[in-house]
């Protein structure tokens, strides 16, 4: 499953727009920052969907268009279940903010590496599952036990840690470190 540095070229030469494309929807850049970030692993893992010739902005436009609406559904439903009533400390939030673009480019290409190195059977469980399928639905679509579900996603987690464990040091706050 892999993507060419074409098409790769090509989807980072229309992140600018769909940047202002998803704050349009959301008025958040942070929240614009995860639905841009949520549009290109999308497209990423759908690449062999897209027909060549056709209009990629266009096509990612509606990735990112349909991708906002099911989240503000799931968001709507969650909303109507709880309540969330906790603050978030500076200190917590210190944490989770986004530092630079460059930064996070070179994450995404290094996410993307590594999500290529997973098998398709460990892979296809684990984005169904980031995408917000249920155990339950994907053991169903994939036709393998709930156990073989988890298991294989466990397992991508697993390895997705460890080649982007680079990333975790320098997101771990100090005093989370060990001497």
């Amino acid at each position: 499953m892999e993507i060419s540095t074409d098409f790769s070229r090509q989807l980072y030469s229309h992140q600018t727009y769909l940047q202002s494309f998803a704050l349009h929807y959301t008025k958040d850049t942070d929240d614009a920052d995860d639905l841009v970030q949520d549009t290109m692993l999308k497209a990423v893992r759908y690449a062999n969907m897209f027909k060549q010739g056709t209009n990629l902005r266009a096509w990612l436009t509606t990735i990112l268009k349909n991708t906002f609406i099911n989240n503000y559904r799931k968001a709507a439903a969650t909303r109507d279940l709880v309540t969330v009533e906790e603050d978030l400390t500076s200190h917590q939030l210190k944490y989770s903010a986004t530092t630079n673009k460059g930064e996070n480019t070179c994450m995404m290409d290094d996410l993307q590496k590594a999500l290529f190195k997973l098998k398709p059977e460990v892979y296809t469980p684990f984005m169904k599952y980031f995408e917000g399928f249920k155990y339950h639905e994907i053991a169903e679509e994939l036709n393998i036990p709930i156990g073989t579900v988890k298991t294989r996603i466990h397992v991508a987690r697993g390895i997705l840690q460890k080649n982007l464990q680079m990333y975790n040091v320098m997101h771990t706050p100090k005093s989370d470190y060990k001497n």
